[in-house]
């Protein structure tokens, strides 16, 4: 039975496209339980070679798919800092996305080449079969935070059947009703602090929506100096490179794909990726149990935007999650409640 599974496997993946040697067949450290498995490299996915990473003690343990944030922000090269102790519990699956890290060393795009919510959409569906088929399992948990909410939400209403669950952090719902709450609220911080430097650079500005490729980065600036204020710092040394990582070259292209990814996000005259986001769009009745986890002190994407969506909700089990001391960006209560979340969504099915 053992070998045709893998021989079934196989075939499935074939027929998806993944065209990488170790991409085509169940891992061997499948085939028995408590083995563990860890594995770097570059996978066929969408036509092009994606850089994928997978790390966990037992194959058997459930699967998570982390879609990063930015875009052009992978975690990959400080994984082990932010999601190292989850590889007890879990075998957690990470991709550089189209345009991100290695796969855009790997893949320089033209400067007029766009990134696209549809071919990103295209590229997570086939990351989340080939993560499925790779360890065997039938579905896979997948989680995404800030943009990386947006495109999970995305991935997670084209193919249903491919999730067990979904868990977003930092919910980016709707674009242009993110960013005039989060101008607003900014403002209205500024100006009861009597911060003149930062009513400076936001009041010329104006509410959204914006034309200028710069304004998001201006107000996403402020909103770090405020959330500062209510939120518990990350360590330290979280994102600092590691290993295989912390080199000129690969800190090069990590910039350079931040900057295309940002750019394909905003867009030069705020028509990119960014500004078309509403998931409510897509529908609200969700396949699969839901978690949503919320920093109170999250100016970028506010509860206020986030909190509606999640009520308008359908979904065989939702939960919201109100996470103190937390802003927009990582730390440690925010990584601790996604752990739980996670554990409570493996116990759901």
């Amino acid at each position: 039975m053992k070998r045709l599974w893998a021989v079934a496997t196989a075939i499935m993946a074939l027929m998806a496209g993944n065209e990488a040697s170790w991409a085509t067949e169940l891992n061997p450290a499948c085939r028995a339980p408590g083995r563990p498995v860890s594995e770097q490299g570059f996978v066929q996915i969408g036509g092009i070679r994606q850089w994928v990473t997978v790390d966990g003690q037992d194959c058997a343990n459930p699967v998570v798919l982390i879609v990063h944030g930015g875009p052009g922000n992978p975690n990959t090269p400080f994984a082990h800092n932010l999601f190292g102790g989850w590889a007890k519990d879990f075998t957690v699956v990470q991709w550089d996305q189209r345009g991100a890290g290695k796969t855009y060393g790997e893949n320089k795009p033209a400067e007029d080449e766009p990134l696209t919510m549809a071919r990103l959409t295209e590229d997570g569906v086939e990351m989340a079969r080939y993560a499925a088929q790779r360890f065997g399992k039938r579905q896979v948990i997948l989680m995404g935070g800030s943009w990386g909410s947006a495109l999970a939400v995305n991935i997670a209403m084209a193919r249903p059947e491919l999730f067990s669950a979904y868990i977003g952090t930092a919910q980016l719902v709707n674009y242009q009703l993110d960013m005039q709450t989060s101008y607003a609220k900014t403002l209205a911080l500024a100006k009861a602090a009597g911060d003149s430097e930062s009513l400076a650079k936001l009041q010329p500005l104006g509410p959204p929506p914006w034309t200028d490729p710069r304004a998001f980065g201006i107000l996403r600036r402020i909103t770090r100096k405020y959330e500062a204020q209510g939120a518990e710092a990350p360590p330290k040394d979280w994102f600092a490179f590691g290993p295989g990582y912390d080199t000129p070259a690969y800190e090069a292209d990590y910039t350079a794909g931040e900057d295309y990814s940002f750019l394909n996000f905003v867009g030069l005259h705020g028509d990119g990726m960014g500004p078309r986001i509403d998931l409510r769009k897509l529908g609200t009745r969700f396949a699969m149990p839901i978690w949503i986890l919320q920093g109170e002190a999250d100016l970028v994407t506010p509860p206020d935007v986030s909190k509606p969506y999640f009520n308008a909700i359908e979904a065989p089990q939702k939960t919201w999650v109100l996470l103190p001391r937390t802003g927009h960006d990582p730390n440690r209560i925010m990584i601790d409640g996604q752990l739980a979340a996670l554990k409570a969504a493996a116990g759901t099915r």
